[in-house]
């Protein structure tokens, strides 16, 4: 599997604080079946991180991974804040992509947002840039108007979501959003947002078995969710067509019918 979304560098921002931490989030990420960890540090006002130092940080984890014998590779990338974008130039956010390919990971923001993020990601891809968008389940806006985030999707934007948000970790309201983004086919891939190995671990397949309950035919979703689009994304390749969703639910609150 391909994790496009992971906290995994040590001490460049929020994540794990010391390469002996990251160390054990790959070893998670390997337990799970994962292979690829795109690494995804913040940058924004509060960690400016820099393709340089994202750069440094990636080759000496491969190193210690190496070392370590984890069987997990950590590739180039960047979470970036939409308000961040005005002081980066074409090249730097050229060395921010995910995996060196031509998709750059966009922040859905965590608070409620004017039109200026339409017009971050319209920039983004006026300069040649495909999008993808971190955890739309998570953002206020589309929960109050999920119709803005499909025009973001019919406009070429691709979306991210958290494979914990379908557990419930971060409550009803966002289990409810991202089933609904998977159900009218707003869902690309499936990435972990981990920090660290235990309390906001590098969980994809675990997560996405544990939904199956309450989303019956997840399952057969998942190597489409986390290997096959993943990969796409990070070659520039379109996007295979997704398995067909099961045409009901064992339960009467939520149709997964298109």
């Amino acid at each position: 599997m391909i994790d496009l979304h992971c906290h995994v560098l040590p001490g460049v921002d929020d994540g794990p604080p010391g390469l002996d931490d990251s160390l054990d989030l790959a070893r998670v990420a390997a337990a799970e079946g994962t292979r690829k960890l795109v690494a995804t540090p913040h940058v924004n006002y509060r960690y400016p991180t820099t393709a340089a130092t994202m750069r440094d940080a990636v080759e000496r984890l491969n190193g210690a991974l190496r070392e370590a014998d984890i069987p997990v590779e950590v590739a180039p990338g960047a979470e970036i804040a939409h308000d961040a974008l005005p002081g980066l130039d074409d090249g730097e956010l050229q060395a921010l992509t995910l995996g060196g390919g031509p998709y750059l990971l966009l922040e859905a923001p965590l608070s409620a947002v004017g039109g200026d993020f339409e017009d971050a990601v319209t920039e983004l891809q006026g300069r040649e840039f495909g999008v993808v968008l971190a955890h739309p389940e998570r953002c206020p806006s589309f929960h109050r108007d999920t119709e803005r985030l499909a025009r973001l999707v019919r406009r070429g934007a691709l979306c991210s979501v958290t494979s914990s948000a379908f557990t419930g970790r971060f409550g009803k309201p966002v289990r409810q959003l991202a089933e609904q983004l998977l159900a009218g086919g707003l869902v690309h891939d499936v990435a972990s947002d981990a920090h660290d190995a235990n309390h906001r671990p590098p969980l994809l397949r675990s997560n996405l078995v544990a939904s199956e309950r309450q989303l019956p035919g997840l399952v057969d979703h998942i190597a489409w969710l986390t290997e096959t689009a993943p990969a796409a994304i990070l070659s520039g390749e379109p996007l295979p067509a997704a398995p067909p969703l099961p045409a009901r639910r064992r339960t009467r609150r939520f149709s997964w019918s298109r």
